[in-house]
């Protein structure tokens, strides 16, 4: 994850829950999220969301852009790329509009694409 320009020319780091750290709320981020301890909860960042190898998510995450590596168990919407890295557990429901899943990663649930392509397949679907 990078840093990032907040608008006044202050660049700000990532917010981190580092291992070891338990965590049970709501998070609210203009930039990135990194999680490598546990959260029960709702993330809702503008930026990237990053679950740690050792990071465990209960809850709902709301991003941009999400790669994990830890347990997940959530609903999640992202706006553009979803990678489930090869250490990944995720179950539950995701949102995105690109997925990456490697192997070895484990994945039950749902998953819905999202974006123009999808949508102009279910109405052309609709009208036939």
């Amino acid at each position: 994850m990078k840093k990032y320009s907040n608008g006044n020319g202050e660049s700000q780091v990532p917010n981190i829950i580092s291992l070891g750290t338990k965590v049970t709320g709501e998070i609210e981020s203009d930039g990135d999220v990194r999680i490598d301890g546990f959260l029960t909860g709702k993330i809702h960042a503008k930026g990237k969301v990053v679950i740690g190898k050792d990071g465990v998510v209960d809850g709902e995450i709301y991003c941009k852009n999400t790669d994990i590596s830890g347990k997940v168990n959530a609903t999640m919407e992202v706006k553009e790329v979803t990678v489930l890295k090869a250490t990944a557990v995720f179950t539950g429901k995701i949102t995105t509009s690109k997925i990456s899943i490697e192997t070895g990663a484990l994945f039950t649930g749902e998953c819905v694409m999202s974006g123009t392509g999808t949508a102009k397949a279910k109405n052309e679907t609709k009208k036939g």
